[in-house]
């Protein structure tokens, strides 16, 4: 199976950075082909620019977008590994995907509106998260990031949403409770 991770935190220490390696080392126990695009290490440019449109209408398609789209087309299952921000995709995530899932390649225009073109693909996300379990349940912002995410973007395209985790605290919980979120990470990778 082709697994593609698409990976965003400009701090290589930081706890996503665990999230990705554990990701990573369980997938390839388990044989799968694993493609890594951290989007940092890139210099992925996220930033939607008019002649990213002139190239999507005329065909001409900009090569770093043309890469990350042939990245997508191989893969069976994408993860997403980011932090939330403000409750939301960080702008690495969300450029990436304001540029790379484009019209004709993402989604179409159909006769009675959009139909996702990424029908075969399911994704995985991991967010890390520094407020409170608490504080997102009693606010309803964990149900409202999932729309907006894995049914405004992601089934939007066609893709299958199979998890979508959030681990909170992450800045001020123990070692002990990090391990656990890791286990997690372990345990829905080992379902591949």
């Amino acid at each position: 199976m082709n697994h593609l991770i698409i990976y965003s935190h400009p701090n290589p220490k930081s706890f996503c950075h665990a999230i990705l390696e554990t990701a990573v080392k369980e997938l390839k126990s388990k044989g799968h082909e694993v493609a890594v695009r951290d989007l940092y290490e890139l210099g992925f440019d996220p930033v939607l620019k008019g002649s990213d449109f002139v190239g999507f209408q005329s065909g001409n398609m900009p090569p770093d977008i043309k890469a990350e789209q042939e990245y997508i087309a191989r893969a069976d299952v994408i993860t997403f590994i980011y932090p939330i921000w403000w409750t939301g995709l960080p702008s690495m995530i969300k450029g990436y995907i304001d540029r790379v899932f484009s019209l004709d390649f993402a989604y179409a225009a159909g006769e009675w509106g959009p139909v996702g073109l990424l029908t075969e693909k399911k994704a995985v996300i991991f967010n890390t998260a520094g407020a409170t379990k608490e504080i997102y349940d009693e606010s309803g912002l964990f149900d409202a990031m999932k729309k907006t995410s894995d049914m405004g973007i992601f089934n939007f395209c066609g893709i299958e949403v199979l998890e979508h985790k959030f681990f909170t605290s992450v800045p001020s919980t123990d070692d002990a409770t990090r391990k656990g979120y890791l286990s997690k990470v372990k345990e829905v990778m080992g379902r591949f």
